[in-house]
């Protein structure tokens, strides 16, 4: 399964810091050799650490989200970039579960900032998370592992 780098303790966060999360769950994947960690914004071509950057509402009309950074550069391009990288990872090892970092403007699963980098969250979905989830992979936050774990115990049961 797919899971945010910094959920594992790499220093990938835009401050260059970790996010790491111990659930034992988590410990049997990484002994089974299941978890196939990731970073969007890495991937995307991002330095670490990096100018904090959120999704923008109501910008740019309909498409694809704008995602800018504090001083107001728009990286949407390197965004995508990340995601597709992250698609294509999951299609090309047949990855239907992912979990990911919630809050991230890549990783979000049920929160990302608001827009106004004030550290107040909405509802909502990361670059990333939405990318995958439209490529049928099921998104879980770090707060959602015991979930995790029962929906992928039944996909292994239904074969």
């Amino acid at each position: 399964m797919l899971i945010s780098a910094c959920l594992l303790g790499a220093r990938v966060r835009y401050h260059g810091g970790a996010a790491e999360v111990e659930h034992p769950a988590l410990r049997r994947w990484a002994g089974e050799g299941r978890l196939v960690p990731v970073c969007p914004e890495v991937e995307g071509g991002l330095p670490t650490p990096r100018p904090p950057a959120e999704i923008q509402r109501g910008r740019g009309g309909p498409g694809p989200l704008r995602v800018e950074t504090i001083d107001g550069r728009d990286v949407s391009s390197a965004y995508a970039r990340g995601a597709q990288a992250a698609v294509d990872q999951a299609r090309r090892l047949g990855i239907r579960v992912a979990i990911l970092k919630d809050g991230s403007p890549s990783c979000g699963s049920s929160t990302v900032s608001d827009g106004t980098f004030s550290g107040t969250r909405v509802a909502g979905q990361g670059v990333t998370a939405m990318a995958l989830g439209a490529a049928g992979v099921r998104v879980f936050s770090e707060r959602q592992i015991d979930a995790a774990v029962e929906w992928l115990a039944r996909l292994e049961a239904a074969g």
